[in-house]
């Protein structure tokens, strides 16, 4: 968990609002840089989500992250000030209390990196329905929300079909809503190359991949997609608009593998595998490791092609993409004591007298 200071308590309708602030690095924007507007972000402590915030807090906007009740310290980037209230999405009073105040919402909350620990059904589809209620209630003026190529409610596979189901949702409510439909999003702390990379680093020589693999998806960097988030709130041109981003480049299943093993200097042998067979695998896996890097949902991710125009972000944003096989450094591993001493630094940086 993030290295933070005792935080400041409120509470609000029933609903216990804290403030954290990081224990090192901390710095506050300029005056003149502050902006009123208060933004939630639920999702905040994702990968996606961490960097939001981070970029969020550097321009000057107030945060709240919204986190669903457990006993660990919310896992929020270091050197950021930023309300948390703890509710969960099925809570819809606890909802209203949280929106107090707040103008924008950044809706990046989902089960489906929680394999089958997580349920679609009660976050993505009734909390996203519950939070856009909660936001009509609250007198939001916008919900930016993000999606995947590929969302539809006819879909055959289930986080698709999910997102396609909470953009109705988003699209009939009452609330001003702008949806950024991404394909697979990379950088430091992903759960797309960095899982990738360690089930290769863990196999024997040998790796499995689907066989007959033609599909194709378009890798968007992490840092450009948070750009067009944030870039999208300063065009009133994409209020109620849907958008599909992705990166510069075109790439199988098999050719990414192919360019993770190039970064990390690591080859294997590499085994097609039916996609049925390689289901059922991941299935029996994700069953019995209760930390298995991979899950169904995320085969879905290459069932079908998920691109689109690739002049996409320059045209709606004005952004080239980064292109995917110039930003692997963070899969490069540091050697043992150098991992050792950054853990050693954090504990006692979370520690010291203040």
């Amino acid at each position: 968990s993030a290295s933070q200071s005792a935080p400041t308590e409120s509470r609000e309708n029933g609903i216990f609002i804290f403030t954290f602030y990081a224990s090192r690095n901390t710095h506050s924007p300029s005056p003149s840089a502050i902006i009123s507007n208060m933004i939630l972000v639920t999702g905040a402590t994702g990968f996606i989500g961490r960097t939001l915030v981070r970029q969020l807090s550097s321009i000057g906007y107030p945060l709240r992250a919204l986190i669903r009740p457990s006993p660990r310290t919310p896992r929020l980037p270091k050197g950021v000030p930023v309300e948390v209230a703890v509710v969960s999405l099925a809570d819809k009073r606890g909802l209203r209390a949280a929106l107090r105040d707040v103008d924008t919402i950044f809706h990046l909350a989902s089960a489906e990196n929680q394999g089958s620990r997580g349920s679609l059904l009660t976050t993505d589809i009734q909390g996203t329905e519950n939070l856009v209620e909660a936001a009509a209630d609250a007198g939001a003026d916008r919900i930016v929300y993000l999606s995947h190529i590929g969302a539809a409610r006819a879909s055959g596979y289930p986080a698709f079909k999910a997102k396609g189901i909470a953009e109705e949702h988003i699209r009939n409510g009452k609330v001003p809503y702008t949806i950024l439909r991404s394909s697979l999003v990379y950088g430091t702390e992903d759960h797309f190359t960095n899982n990738l990379s360690r089930l290769i680093r863990s196999s024997l020589g040998v790796f499995p991949i689907p066989a007959g693999g033609r599909t194709v998806v378009q890798p968007v960097w992490v840092e450009d997609l948070v750009t067009c988030m944030l870039w999208s709130l300063e065009k009133d041109e994409t209020l109620n608009q849907v958008y599909e981003l992705g990166g510069s480049e075109f790439f199988t299943l098999q050719q990414i593998v192919e360019t993770i093993m190039e970064a990390t200097h690591r080859n294997r042998y590499l085994i097609p595998l039916s996609p049925i067979t390689l289901r059922a695998f991941t299935v029996f896996l994700e069953g019995v490791l209760p930390n298995f890097p991979i899950s169904s949902f995320w085969l879905d991710y290459f069932a079908v092609n998920r691109t689109c125009a690739i002049d996409s972000m320059p045209r709606y944003f004005g952004l080239m993409p980064a292109r995917f096989t110039y930003r692997l450094d963070y899969l490069l591993r540091k050697p043992w004591y150098e991992r050792a001493w950054n853990r050693v630094t954090d504990t006692f940086a979370s520690i010291r007298p203040r």
